[in-house]
């Protein structure tokens, strides 16, 4: 497929060509357009085009910072009038972001009236706001008259536009930039004037510095906002090495104390470019959807400094806990991507590092030393020479008068009688007659040898490049001083922090802290009744069943259950279902098969060890925390042999252990000769000819030895002389005193 198109080197020329080819030719202009006119900053002063005409158009209405303000409207109307024919809201919204402490850390505009807020407020119509250029804006233009850099044609070639400012502050790093382009994007942070002049100086006295040493003096971004960074050293190095990266940043958090142990955490920073409004909406929606359960309210107090209040659930909820998190569900904590793609000094655009930045910015400000002293050199020269001829008409001034007056071409007699130039002659014919005044001779001689003076420091600067880079290293100790962090704005507001540690929120965390009463019945039905219940006589159950279990504990515990295999279960509390009816069966909880039953029901405790004991009366210590299953399938603790079951589980409170079989012998001795094991069929606990283990309780010697009697009075009994029952581990024991019960156990 072709199609004729004309041939803009000759009117009226139709030329054959591809259509594929024509549409590929136009789309690598409008790519090439985006990227050279809208999107990509130049290294050199970090200004895109849109930036710069709004910069130059300010100074072309004298908006300097010493002057007043004037309208914005006036202000977007030259820029899009005379510079850059784009929407006005567009060209607004650019000067908007310029003038904006929160959105760029050294402000080129200074806003008077609305100019938006953190919040994420548009500001006012630019019929109701005034801006001026700041002391940086100044700087980046400074020298712009002294032919310090080239100017182009505007669009409709009736003015004059700077190609780029001469840029007396490193800008593309102070304020970072962004944009996206045709196939392209960019992304850079602002940093601190200060540092980044730090590195300069660093680069101009060693061209070779490296970049690990620049960061020294680099450490990070600085953002307006202020906040935490907390990424890594080395990968900090590796993103300025390559020029793309990434910097996690957090936001600045305090904790207040308040009576009766309570506390809220304060926000006093937020990351930069996160809009605090929208902040707390999404924190308000996180806590509706239940997926902030550590929170119990969150209240913006933000006045002219930010202040978001964030209310613990309870005082027992750790803060540290608490913002881990916030910072992994909402954006109290971001990632800003690097990306230094730039356009550098030939307008080409390509990724730099640091160093190559930081090189072009000194490339640039020694081309407009150059051209600057070349400038002040020809004004120098021109002037001597108008000096010289001056000097001459003082000498001969009667003569000179004689020429003026009586000759046709005094111009050319002039130059004819004195050897004079023709700029010469011109400035004496220019000449006012109350400059003939006596002591004007003398001015002349005194201002040229200052000026003769001044050309030859000139000559011997263009002449040596040493002493240009001394000119620019004080040029740049003079920004440093100028902006840096002695200075209200230049001093750093991002905190460098250390990478933090991965914190692992505990389950109990999650879980409002509250009593309940679990209840397992016989049969194996579970529930938990809020509150610690003290009577639970009225207590219901199922046709044939009748309770077993109860046990005191919180909704943020655990319960350890043993069966008669030898297996630990685990279960946690807020998942036990509720008080009302009968519960259920707990064997939906675990996989507790139909053949084996429950031993004992424990609120774990981390810091305990049990005692496991089987049938055949065997056994060992184990400590609680190992016992822990993470799955329904439980863990096996004790190994049982043929016939085996096991019998007790019990905590390990008191110092000695009474062994009670099946053969009615009573055996006791320190609980210490029971070893501690993590899984096993333990050791025997107490021999036996026939039968195994009938019961066995934990008891201070000190204490003595307690059993209920048979009857209906709850009477119990104690015997603290147990020597002739004292004996070591695995002994047979000796028949138990009398009035022990019948029922061989403990009761």
């Amino acid at each position: 497929m072709s199609t004729k198109t004309s041939d803009p080197a000759g009117a009226g020329q139709i030329r054959e060509t591809r259509l594929a080819d024509a549409l590929s030719e136009r789309y690598l202009a409008y790519a090439m357009s985006t990227i050279m006119s809208r999107s990509l900053p130049d290294v050199r002063d970090g200004l895109k085009p849109v930036h710069r005409r709004l910069l130059f158009a300010m100074r072309q209405l004298k908006l300097n910072p010493e002057h007043g303000f004037k309208k914005c409207a006036r202000v977007v109307g030259d820029v899009i009038g005379k510079y850059h024919p784009h929407g006005d809201q567009s060209v607004y919204d650019a000067l908007v972001r310029l003038a904006q402490d929160f959105a760029v850390r050294y402000p080129l505009v200074d806003g008077q009236g609305n100019f938006g807020n953190i919040d994420g407020d548009n500001a006012a119509a630019m019929r109701y706001t005034e801006a001026r250029m700041t002391a940086v804006a100044a700087a980046l233009m400074d020298g712009l008259d002294e032919d310090a850099v080239d100017f182009r044609s505007t669009y409709d070639g009736e003015e004059q536009e700077p190609i780029v400012m001469p840029a007396a502050f490193p800008n593309l790093l102070a304020n970072g930039a962004s944009g996206i382009a045709v196939g392209m994007a960019t992304n850079i942070p602002p940093h601190n004037a200060d540092e980044l002049c730090k590195g300069l100086i660093k680069l101009i006295d060693n061209p070779e510095t490296s970049i690990a040493e620049l960061v020294r003096c680099v450490p990070g971004p600085d953002f307006p906002t202020g906040g935490v960074l907390v990424e890594p050293r080395e990968n900090i190095l590796e993103a300025y090495a390559t020029g793309r990266g990434s910097f996690r940043l957090r936001a600045k958090w305090e904790v207040e104390k308040l009576s009766h142990g309570l506390y809220q955490v304060v926000i006093t920073e937020v990351p930069y470019q996160v809009q605090k409004a929208k902040l707390v909406e999404r924190i308000a929606d996180l806590m509706i959807a239940k997926k902030l359960p550590l929170l119990n309210d969150v209240r913006d107090e933000s006045t002219d400094v930010i202040r978001l209040v964030l209310e613990p659930r309870t005082r027992a909820v750790e803060p540290e806990h608490l913002m881990e998190m916030l910072f992994k569900n909402t954006e109290l904590e971001i990632r800003f991507g690097l990306n230094m793609n730039v356009l550098d000094g030939d307008n080409t655009p390509r990724v730099m590092n640091l160093r190559e930045v930081l090189r072009a910015f000194l490339a640039h400000r020694q081309d407009v030393l150059i051209r600057r002293s070349n400038h002040r050199l020809a004004k120098i020269n021109h002037r001597l020479e108008v000096l010289e001829g001056y000097l001459v008409a003082y000498l001969n001034l009667d003569e000179v008068i004689r020429i003026i007056r009586f000759e046709d071409e005094p111009k050319a007699s002039l130059m004819k009688a004195f050897d004079l130039t023709e700029v010469q002659a011109d400035a004496i014919l220019n000449m006012r007659l109350r400059s003939l005044r006596k002591l004007e001779e003398m001015e002349i001689k005194n201002e040229h040898a200052k000026l003769t003076e001044e050309k030859e420091g000139l000559e011997a600067l263009l002449a040596s490049e040493t002493m240009r880079w001394e000119r620019i290293r004080d040029e740049v100790e003079l920004m440093r001083e100028k902006f840096g962090k002695k200075t209200a704005l230049g001093k750093r507001r991002t905190e460098i922090g250390d990478a933090p540690e991965e914190i692992e929120v505990p389950l109990e965390a999650l879980i409002e802290r509250e009593p309940i009463t679990i209840i397992c019945s016989k049969m194996g039905w579970v529930r938990a009744l809020k509150g610690h219940v003290a009577d639970l006589g009225d207590l219901k159950f199922k046709d044939g069943d009748e309770g077993r279990f109860a046990l005191k504990a919180f909704t943020t515990d655990k319960v350890i259950i043993l069966s008669t295999a030898g297996r630990c279960y685990t279960m946690s509390c807020d998942k036990l279902p509720g008080g009302r009816g009968n519960g259920e069966p707990i064997r939906l909880s675990i996989d507790l098969p139909q053949e084996h039953d429950i031993v004992s029901m424990i609120v774990h405790k981390n810091d305990r060890n049990l005692l496991v004991a089987s049938s055949a009366g065997r056994g060992f210590q184990v400590a609680e925390k190992d016992v822990v299953a993470q799955t329904k399938n439980g863990k096996q603790i004790l190994n049982l042999g043929a016939g085996e079951v096991a019998k007790i589980c019990l905590p390990v409170e008191h110092d000695h252990v009474a062994v009670l079989g099946d053969n009615r012998k009573l055996l006791i001795y320190p609980i210490a000769e029971v070893p501690e094991m993590t899984r096993g069929r333990g050791v025997i606990l107490q021999k036996y000819r026939q039968g195994g283990l009938s019961d066995l309780i934990m008891f201070k010697l000190e204490d003595g030895l307690s059993w209920a009697m048979g009857g209906n009075e709850g009477r119990t009994r104690t015997v603290t002389d147990l020597a002739e029952w004292t004996g070591k581990r695995a002994g047979a024991g000796r028949l138990p005193p009398n009035g022990f019960p019948r029922s061989n156990k403990f009761e």
